[in-house]
């Protein structure tokens, strides 16, 4: 099997300069006037949803560190913050440019920043950590992409890779490599590894998912279907891919940690007025807030969250 590497990288090192044309769900919800926030049960912002949902997931009490690994500008570990000011709380970013504006929106809380590469930071430097989150960026770690027919490539069949391939499918039990036109998400399945190493006790991971299926009340308005392989999305200047969440399911359960799955929508309740439902109709909606309401909705469902539990934590 032929694969290249996919890695955003070089991208997010020295090109990125804005998320102004990658609006992630946290960012949708930050203006106070959003229609996102209206098209909720409860307009609050993302971070504020999560952390209490989490409460009752995780004995937030005895998480006294924190550690977010991709903060994008800083918006949800502010909530946190705010929301449990004893927290002790570190953001990590291969991005100069969002570390600068993760600093700017943290400025009156005390926080230790880094810039790194997580992929390169060893499972004993994390081990201090009681919660680590990695929100909404899981499709920017490195994928091997699947291409048949590709050639001249020296990335293709790299035997280190190779090797971390064979590792994974028999450590894990994984099939990797036996559907040729399977993408692979190595950096995401390294870095869930790296994490349980580690004995992180609560582990936060989402992002947009291969697998989500839309539960049979939404099936009326939303359309997607999932191809329960990784898919590419094309951004400005990089391609990033969907996360195949069973495999990391799978990591977790062999290393002894509890997990929960699911879409957005379980701590971003939808309110489904006729407002939303209207916007949710039409094929093609006639005004930006109809379109900002219905990618918003589309959303909800196609992204999923993984909460890992260290088998001893309760």
């Amino acid at each position: 099997m032929k694969y290249f590497i996919n890695s955003t990288a070089d991208y997010h090192q020295h090109d990125l300069n804005s998320l102004g044309w990658e609006l992630t769900v946290c960012n949708s919800l930050e203006p106070l006037d959003s229609p996102c926030r209206q098209a909720l049960l409860s307009p609050c912002s993302f971070g504020q949803h999560l952390y209490n949902f989490l409460k009752e997931i995780i004995p937030v009490d005895r998480i006294h560190t924190l550690l977010e690994i991709g903060g994008g500008m800083g918006y949800l570990m502010r909530d946190f913050l705010a929301l449990n000011p004893r927290l002790r709380a570190k953001m990590i970013d291969i991005s100069p440019y969002l570390l600068t504006k993760q600093k700017e929106t943290l400025h009156s809380f005390d926080v230790d920043f880094e810039l790194a590469d997580i992929l390169t930071v060893s499972s004993k430097a994390l081990s201090g950590f009681d919660l680590v989150i990695m929100n909404e960026n899981l499709g920017d770690m490195p994928t091997l992409v699947a291409e048949q027919g590709r050639k001249n490539n020296s990335d293709q069949n790299n035997p280190a890779v190779l090797e971390r391939l064979e590792y994974f499918k028999n450590k894990y039990n994984l099939p990797l490599g036996l559907n040729e036109n399977e993408h692979i998400n190595i950096g995401a399945i390294e870095i869930v590894e790296k994490l349980c190493f580690a004995g992180i006790k609560y582990i936060y991971l989402s992002e947009h998912s291969c697998e989500a299926v839309a539960p049979e009340e939404m099936k009326p308005y939303l359309l997607f279907q999932s191809s329960g392989s990784p898919e590419m999305i094309s951004l400005k200047g990089h391609k990033e891919f969907t996360i195949k969440f069973s495999y990391l399911q799978k990591i977790a359960d062999v290393l002894n940690y509890q997990t929960r799955r699911g879409s957005f929508a379980d701590f971003l309740p939808l309110n489904l007025n006729d407002k939303v439902k209207t916007a949710l109709r039409l094929i093609t909606p006639f005004s930006d807030e109809q379109e900002i309401i219905k990618q918003f909705v589309h959303d909800l469902y196609k992204y999923e969250y993984l909460i890992l539990i260290k088998g001893d934590e309760k």
